[in-house]
């Protein structure tokens, strides 16, 4: 009966562990999975529009562009659209793709719109950080709404355009404003966490400084880290610093004025008792 009944859950696992990896294994293939030459073009072109993502005009002056710029740089940029249809390994022949060689590939089917497939020269620039970074700003199902499948595609190739230019980059330029809002939002925690740790804990004191450093190595990281670094490493825009600053000015002002009045006072008041 025992031997029953265990033979019976291990059946019942087993086919529960083979539903979950046709369930997990489902979905779309890879961007490669076979070769079908027939759906290239019969002319040289750097881009290949099956999905048609983009309008004949931007089409048109995107082939032209990166033509040009692989004329004056060197570097080799293509472009792959699909949905239901995928020339798969052929592109790698049709274009010659190499070591200095980007593909970038549109595919609406899957939970990111861009995937990439980068030659070697330009891992040596830009590390595998900023490949993910890139596909996960302008790939996002929200980036694609706003901008559309075409604008994600122009401004990711923007952006690797302008560190192929500078000769490599650590992560993508530009600051969204979402990415801006959260070094806001840990530069006023940080702030506030500086505030509470300086008010005074004994009366005929200002700020409570060894309380300040010994949690400095918190709010460094809040406001040094995630609320400064990611700002000046992406634009030489001074504002979103101005306001961060502020930020952290004003919250470590808030924060000592509210625990002076509070828990401050009700420490002080026991003492002159």
């Amino acid at each position: 009966m025992g031997r029953s009944l265990a033979t019976r859950a291990a059946s019942t696992l087993a086919a529960l562990l083979l539903v979950l990896c046709t369930l997990v294994g489902g979905g779309a293939g890879p961007a490669f999975a076979y070769d079908n030459p027939d759906l290239l073009p019969d002319h040289p072109t750097p881009v290949i529009d099956l999905a048609r993502a983009l309008t004949d005009g931007q089409r048109a002056e995107l082939e032209e562009h990166l033509t040009g710029f692989e004329a004056d740089t060197g570097w080799k940029l293509r472009v792959l659209t699909q949905y239901e249809r995928t020339p798969g390994l052929a592109v790698k022949e049709f274009w010659n793709l190499d070591e200095r060689s980007l593909l970038l590939v549109a595919d609406p089917r899957g939970g990111n719109l861009l995937n990439f497939n980068v030659g070697d020269a330009l891992f040596a620039l830009m590390p595998r950080t900023y490949w993910v970074e890139l596909q996960t700003r302008f790939g996002n199902q929200y980036y694609v709404r706003d901008h559309g499948e075409d604008g994600a595609i122009v401004d990711a190739l923007a952006a690797v355009e302008t560190c192929l230019e500078r000769g490599g980059c650590q992560v993508v330029p530009g600051l969204p404003n979402e990415q801006w809002v959260l070094t806001l939002a840990t530069s006023i925690l940080g702030g506030l966490i500086v505030g509470f740790a300086a008010y005074p804990r004994q009366e005929g004191r200002t700020v409570e400084w060894a309380w300040v450093l010994l949690l400095s190595p918190l709010w460094v990281i809040l406001f040094g880290v995630f609320g400064v670094a990611p700002i000046v490493t992406r634009t030489d825009d001074l504002l979103p610093l101005l306001r961060n600053g502020l930020g952290f000015s004003g919250a470590i002002a808030a924060a000592y004025l509210i625990a002076q009045n509070t828990v401050g006072r009700s420490r002080i008041k026991p003492d002159e008792g």
